[in-house]
């Protein structure tokens, strides 16, 4: 797990927790993991709800 993923687990927890039972937990990893690569180069600070408010925008359009 890369660091940014690792600092990202609080999100993967919340977004399991929110989208309920029927999620996957590897495509939130998967989401989450994205969200980190994509968003690689924002503020520090910013990047912990970046990168949930991206993974979750992302995990939802799919459902």
């Amino acid at each position: 797990m890369n660091p940014d993923l690792a600092r990202a687990t609080d999100a993967i927890a919340r977004l399991l927790a929110e989208l309920g039972p029927g999620t996957s937990p590897d495509a939130v990893r998967a989401a989450v993991r994205e969200a980190c690569e994509d968003l690689r180069g924002s503020p520090v600070g910013a990047l912990p709800e970046l990168v949930e408010r991206l993974a979750r925008a992302r995990l939802t359009a799919d459902a």
